[in-house]
């Protein structure tokens, strides 16, 4: 069984002293529940308010993006290292809206993969089509090939730590939701390029998160598809009761 993880994803939102009080509210909401792994993505201006909110608790404070090098002549980055010093354990690497804004590649989102890895963190890397590919029937394709670009020259030793999170670019702020077989097929299709890169042993323990459109009246229908370990969560995350609920579906 591969153990679930919840993944708020705060995007450009809240200050520290919200972040305070965001975790006063949500750890009694969560306190006692080991079945998932649970992580807070925070702006990094929000980071050390995080950590010291979770301070004792279970829960995990990642980031939303971090650069490839790990120090240098790059105005407004924050690298891998800086974030370990910190104690940040995860990052979110090319998220849509990285991608659809600020400039993303595929191979932008490899060099960030293996730089996350290489410092010990657990990169959840982010993939998915928008609305004009899945018309066009181009939804596997799109995965194929981010997968392929986004995992190439890693090593399976080495992406151990590895989280994918499949992202429907359409559904992401819409209200819309693809069903949970729509997003189960689209699972399916990242592990066996995961198998293919990196071998079925690895295949079969690697989590796989939806990530669209997440909500507390939607998470039990989503989570009990058995290819789907766990959400990336959005908007809903930034209110304490509805992450708990999504938490605790």
């Amino acid at each position: 069984m591969r153990t679930k993880l919840m993944a708020a994803n705060w995007k450009m939102n809240k200050t520290p002293d919200e972040t305070r009080v965001f975790f006063r509210e949500f750890l009694p909401l969560v306190a006692g529940h080991d079945r998932d792994e649970i992580v807070v993505c925070p702006p990094y201006t929000d980071v050390d308010a995080a950590i010291a909110g979770a301070r004792g608790s279970k829960v995990a404070i990642g980031v939303q993006n971090v650069h490839w090098k790990a120090d240098g002549a790059y105005t407004g980055e924050i690298s891998a290292p800086m974030l370990v010093s910190l104690g940040v354990t995860h990052v979110i690497v090319g998220h849509s809206e990285r991608r659809q804004y600020f400039g993303e590649t595929d191979d932008t989102v490899n060099l960030r993969l293996k730089a996350a890895l290489e410092a010990g963190l657990t990169p959840i890397c982010c993939v998915g089509e928008v609305l004009e590919e899945r018309e066009a029937g181009l939804c596997d394709d799109v995965l194929r090939r981010q997968c392929v670009r986004a995992f190439h020259a890693i090593s399976a030793k080495k992406a151990a730590k590895l989280v994918v999170a499949y992202e429907p670019v359409w559904a992401i702020g819409t209200g819309k939701t693809a069903t949970p077989e729509m997003a189960a097929e689209a699972h399916a299709v990242i592990r066996r390029e995961a198998a293919e890169v990196f071998g079925e042993e690895f295949a079969a323990k690697l989590r796989i998160l939806y990530g669209g459109s997440v909500k507390p009246d939607n998470a039990a229908v989503l989570m009990v598809q058995e290819e789907i370990d766990g959400a990336l969560v959005g908007g809903a995350s930034l209110d304490a009761k509805s992450f708990a609920g999504i938490v605790k579906y």
